[in-house]
């Protein structure tokens, strides 16, 4: 519980302020005088990205403390100079912001953080629930998710040429949008066409972006288009969940896969930004206690991140596509996390400026799912936090340890890339890194695509 380092009348007072200060939405940013912080007139002064983030620096440490009126006084600085409608810096402190009043809220009784935390639920923005083809048209926005489609389809055509079977697992966060171009490549690319099987895990999680309907109509509409390119598709959807490496898929894949393995037929795993979500280390301990004993071993062992890339091993795949998202949100120290992240998602929020108008309902849907993002990093701890995301340079020494070897992208892969990005904003760019592909914004990487094969 918060220590409260002042009397309660003084306390109260500044409650009742607050209060009043969130009653009305419209006004909620409305600037009012606190005693030893700036005045409005200058609190322009604190408008930089820099000093936002030590803002919310201090604001998390003042939280971890228990310091409430430090916390109350640098949420009220923070709230007066991010609003949810300013430009990108601003944007994106309101959404720490957000996190920051969630997580506070949730550490003590006091009455004024109640109340910011309702206002800023108010003022949220509900994940949306995309049909298909919002989903698609969403997902051609920008290049996040478009570079991993294209680096990886390169990758898989030319691992699959010859196959006459080719079985697809697809572990995806955007609900198979990759599949489409990849059926439409095999059948412009083949001369004799594969049958294709696709596997899909229908993952009970409630993670951002969410599909309106599901996976077994999903799967028809890829099944009927498939069919259009004279292309005969099985669909298979597994319920499987990232909580214990997927292990029930696991299983599926190694039964289906001991069967058919002599008939020639190729198996794809495709990762595209998922296995960030499988635990790592830092919650084997509390994952040993409650999970599956046959999928998990003592604590002493790897987490549950190795061990299905071990079990990915262990089933021999013709090829590996690992696709995510290129920063670290694995620390356990709240203030460490936050910066990583602070440093990392003014990416999105910059990028939504070159391609969507202010208000726009693709620009709510787009932020708040990057909100949603930032409140699981900052607001939650434990199980509850799955955005625990790693560098490149991590997962390819994870997929090195689970017996894999990296190969290089082809000129065609990487010319393929090249054009794809000239259809989106100048800042987007693209390097190879070792034979890895990686997109940058303005330099700075933001997603990374591998491929890999059995060593």
């Amino acid at each position: 519980m918060m220590q409260y380092t002042e009397t309660p009348p003084q306390l109260l007072h500044r409650t009742a302020s607050f209060s009043n200060l969130t009653m009305n939405k419209n006004q909620f940013h409305r600037t009012r005088p606190w005693p030893g912080f700036p005045s409005s007139k200058s609190l322009g002064n604190f408008g930089d990205a820099n000093c936002m983030e030590q803002l919310l620096v201090h604001c998390a440490n003042a939280i971890e403390i228990n310091d409430a009126t430090l916390t109350q006084q640098i949420l009220w600085v923070l709230n007066n100079i991010a609003p949810p409608d300013g430009d990108s810096n601003q944007r994106l402190t309101c959404a720490f912001l957000r996190a920051l009043i969630t997580r506070a809220a949730k550490s003590g009784t006091c009455k004024m953080l109640a109340a910011m935390e309702n206002a800023h639920y108010n003022l949220s923005l509900e994940s949306h629930k995309f049909s298909v083809i919002e989903l698609a048209s969403f997902v051609d926005l920008t290049p996040w998710h478009r570079f991993g489609f294209t680096a990886a389809n390169a990758a898989i055509l030319e691992a699959v040429e010859g196959y006459s079977v080719i079985h697809i697992v697809d572990l995806s966060l955007t609900h198979c949008m990759q599949i489409p171009t990849l059926v439409d490549a095999i059948a412009s690319r083949f001369e004799v066409l594969p049958r294709l099987k696709l596997t899909v895990v229908g993952a009970t999680e409630d993670v951002p972006p969410k599909l309106d309907l599901s996976y077994e109509e999903l799967g028809l509409k890829l099944i009927n288009f498939a069919r259009s390119r004279n292309i005969m598709m099985e669909f298979r959807v597994i319920r499987s969940s990232y909580a214990d490496g997927f292990s029930s898929l696991i299983d599926h894949i190694r039964m289906q896969h001991f069967v058919y393995a002599e008939s020639g037929e190729a198996l794809v795993i495709n990762c595209h930004m998922m296995l960030h979500y499988i635990p790592d280390e830092t919650l084997s301990p509390i994952l040993n206690t409650n999970s599956n004993p046959y999928f998990l071993e003592p604590s002493s062992t790897p987490s549950v991140r190795t061990m299905f890339l071990k079990a990915l091993r262990s089933l021999n795949p013709t090829i590996v596509l690992l696709v995510d998202e290129d920063a670290d949100f694995t620390s356990d120290n709240l203030v460490c996390r936050l910066r990583s992240a602070f440093n990392y998602l003014w990416i999105p929020y910059d990028t939504v400026d070159t391609f969507l108008p202010q208000g726009s309902k693709q620009r709510q849907w787009y932020e708040a799912d990057i909100c949603w993002k930032i409140e699981n990093v900052v607001a939650h701890d434990g199980l509850q936090r799955v955005e625990r995301l790693e560098l490149k340079s991590h997962w390819v020494q994870r997929m090195r340890n689970a017996g894999f070897q990296g190969i290089n992208f082809g000129e065609e892969a990487v010319s393929e890339v090249k054009t794809m990005l000239d259809e989106h904003a100048a800042g987007w760019g693209l390097k190879k890194e070792e034979g890895d592909l990686v997109l940058t914004w303005k330099g700075h990487n933001a997603v990374f695509a591998t491929a890999w094969v059995p060593a």
